[in-house]
């Protein structure tokens, strides 16, 4: 099984026609992938508009078009047979507002851009992810998150977007006056229309500490899991499923809150040097460990902010279950350890507290995250995927969207509460289904799947 194959029957294969020139930037390159090099993207047509009316005139020109941004989703969500367009070019910070603590940027900002802004000013943000590298509305679309069971994911943050929808019109929502429908927009997955710029809440700056244990019994979450998961602000789980072992503890706190270190965690022992998530593999890249004080932008995420990550070699699979089910779905997926072990780099583990956005997996629901980092071996994951999602079906899982995912359409629409409200908003905002792509019809519109 070729990758293009295997990104049909994970989520779509898209075909489609070109669109002429535009007026606004175009790039052009061949082949065009993605950051991991799985998906080759199905259109040439990649278009960067330095104004938002240049992006107006695009969309109303363009009949089938996605967003894009720093392409590190492993799917199709933001492919496109026809046309793209990127938010490269807005990449800046617009404002401060120190009255109400918060921070306008433009979408496509990465938050490694970001964070030395804020804290040079006083300032942080709530959560990051584990590579600083993504954009904010990117980001944002898909639900990504950090680790923390009162962290919500870095949706949560936003108080306020503006986008250009499908009819070429500027809207702007916010938390406070428009309720309901900015709770639907936020996680939009790119099929509202594309993110121009966004507010996020920010709280007083602060330090953090990092500190790792090594070789933790998967048996001591049985009991322990919440308050393991509680023990820091943000704490990430690491095994590779062999031995019945959690191979690394990695617990981030504010520096004033962290208490002595102990030598032991719950059966863990304090690591003695720097470690990367994958233990054989070199630590350089990482954030600071070994309890040393940092800023809280250059501990929260696992990787340092002036590192640039390569293409990357490997693909992601990732899937959320309600967190009273989290050693329930451990002991699940633990149990096909043997399938999935050699094919495997790490999995991480992981918390995130619950929200009102309608699309986000955490939608009412604080959840455990299980992250698989995969060897690029397609057809070997390809078939693994459908077992994993049958392990844990007794817990409901739900699919990070920007990774990869084969659960059935029908059975994954079941689970979004709010879909039909998404459709509506949709239906608003995107009448002609300029931004609907194959893995929008597949995901959120197709009944059944052979």
């Amino acid at each position: 099984m070729n990758k293009r194959t295997f990104l049909k029957t994970s989520s779509v294969l898209i075909t489609g026609s070109m669109l002429s020139n535009l007026m606004a930037c175009k790039e052009k390159a061949t082949p065009r992938t993605n950051w991991a090099g799985n998906l080759t993207y199905s259109t040439d047509n990649l278009y960067t508009p330095q104004s938002v009316s240049e992006l107006q005139e695009l969309i109303k020109k363009c009949k089938k078009v996605r967003g894009l941004g720093t392409k590190h989703c492993f799917n199709t969500i933001a492919d496109s047979p026809e046309n793209q367009i990127s938010t490269a070019a807005f990449n800046k910070i617009l404002s401060l507002d120190k009255d109400n603590h918060t921070v306008t940027v433009e979408a496509g900002i990465k938050y490694g851009e970001l964070c030395k802004y804020l804290d040079d000013n006083g300032y942080a943000l709530h959560n990051l992810a584990s590579l600083p590298h993504i954009s904010v509305a990117g980001a944002c679309a898909t639900s990504t998150h950090g680790s923390g069971l009162r962290n919500g994911s870095l949706a949560t943050g936003v108080v306020a977007l503006e986008m250009v929808n499908g009819k070429g019109e500027i809207v702007n929502l916010s938390r406070d006056k428009d309720g309901d429908e900015f709770f639907g927009a936020v996680v939009g997955l790119g099929a509202l229309g594309i993110v121009t710029k966004m507010t996020l809440a920010l709280q007083p700056t602060f330090k953090m500490k990092q500190v790792v244990y090594q070789n933790m019994p998967m048996s001591a979450l049985e009991k322990d899991f919440e308050q393991i998961m509680s023990s820091g602000y943000s704490v990430s789980l690491f095994t590779d499923w062999t031995r019945q072992n959690i191979s690394e503890v990695w617990i981030k706190s504010k520096a004033a809150e962290m208490k002595e270190v102990a030598p032991e965690f719950f059966g863990a022992t304090l690591a003695t040097k720097h470690l990367h998530p994958i233990e054989a593999l070199d630590a350089v890249n990482c954030t600071e460990q070994m309890g040393v004080e940092g800023p809280w932008y250059e501990r929260m995420p696992h990787f340092k902010m002036g590192f640039t990550p390569s293409s990357g070699k490997e693909l992601q699979s990732e899937y959320f279950v309600a967190f009273e089910h989290a050693y329930a779905g451990l002991l699940a997926i633990e149990k096909l350890h043997e399938k999935v072990s050699p094919h495997l780099l790490i999995t991480e583990i992981r918390a995130i507290a619950e929200d009102d956005l309608w699309m986000s997996p955490f939608y009412k629901k604080t959840c455990v995250a299980f992250h698989f980092t995969w060897k690029q071996e397609v057809e070997e994951v390809t078939q693994l995927l459908p077992l994993i999602e049958e392990a844990l079906a007794p817990y409901e899982p739900r699919p990070h969207w920007g990774k990869l995912f084969r659960l059935k359409p029908s059975v994954l629409q079941y689970r979004i509460q709010k879909l039909t409200d998404f459709k509506n908003l949709m239906a608003k905002h995107d009448p002609e289904g300029k931004f609907r792509n194959e893995f929008i019809d597949l995901n959120l519109f197709e009944e059944s799947q052979a």
